[in-house]
């Protein structure tokens, strides 16, 4: 059984929707990053950096002790050669197509959307955030570009298979409206975006929670600001004493 620390966002999807592919069975163990939970040190003891998702394989291969990772990629590339799917093996040429294209999910797309999202919810009130804005949409629309060129002439990332790449690619894209990109003017990753939103494991995937809904009129004062100081301009935690 696979526990996954999940919150539904591009990041814990790349994870459910390899499962569903996958057809491994697996269950949620919800992380309010919202409210925090990635600091516990139940969480933290899986996942050091803080951030989710974080998984732990109760029935590994070849050894009997649990095993836990974390960072969506690792994940990926962990379930995929568990399971033999979605990440070749055998052709090295095939593997590194796919392992390049899932780095560069990992360093370009994923933290380049992010801070453009990040930048676009931050209040008038913390000051001018005009060059933020316009270097982050810049920039995501410069990764549509990357990958509408790769996608002309071929029908996955990495070549004619699916693969991991596009599963960690796709729940980015999923936001393009938001994003303020338009699909006309990319055409092969719009083939490629409709064609993984047919696959009913995507959509299972994309569908996964992680409970209901929080009401923030349910969240007092008192919580909102012990939130902010932990959510917000986060520096080095001290490491534990011996």
């Amino acid at each position: 059984m696979i526990e996954v620390h999940y919150w539904p966002t591009p990041n814990g999807k790349k994870v459910t929707i390899l499962l569903e592919e996958l057809g491994v069975p697996y269950t949620i163990v919800p992380v309010n990053i919202g409210r925090g939970d990635q600091f516990k040190d139940e969480f933290l003891a899986i996942s050091p950096n803080n951030r989710m998702p974080a998984i732990i394989d109760t029935e590994p291969k070849r050894d009997g002790s649990p095993v836990s990772v974390f960072e969506s990629g690792a994940i990926l590339f962990y379930l995929a050669e568990k399971e033999g799917r979605f990440w070749p093996q055998h052709d090295v040429q095939a593997k590194y197509e796919v392992t390049q294209w899932v780095v560069w999910q990992m360093a370009n797309q994923g933290p380049k959307f992010g801070e453009r999202g990040h930048f676009s919810r931050v209040p008038e009130s913390a000051g001018d955030q005009t060059y933020a804005r316009r270097r982050f949409n810049d920039e995501v629309h410069r990764l549509y570009g990357v990958l509408n060129n790769r996608l002309y002439d071929r029908r996955y990332l990495a070549g004619d298979e699916y693969t991991i790449a596009d599963i960690a690619s796709y729940p980015w894209t999923v936001s393009w409206q938001q994003q303020g990109i338009d699909l006309a003017e990319f055409p092969h990753f719009k083939r490629w975006f409709e064609e993984l939103s047919e696959r009913p494991a995507v959509q299972r995937g994309l569908a996964v929670t992680a409970g209901e809904p929080e009401d923030p009129a349910s969240v007092t004062p008192e919580e909102q600001e012990r939130r902010r100081k932990i959510l917000y301009n986060q520096r080095a935690r001290p490491a534990p004493s011996i």
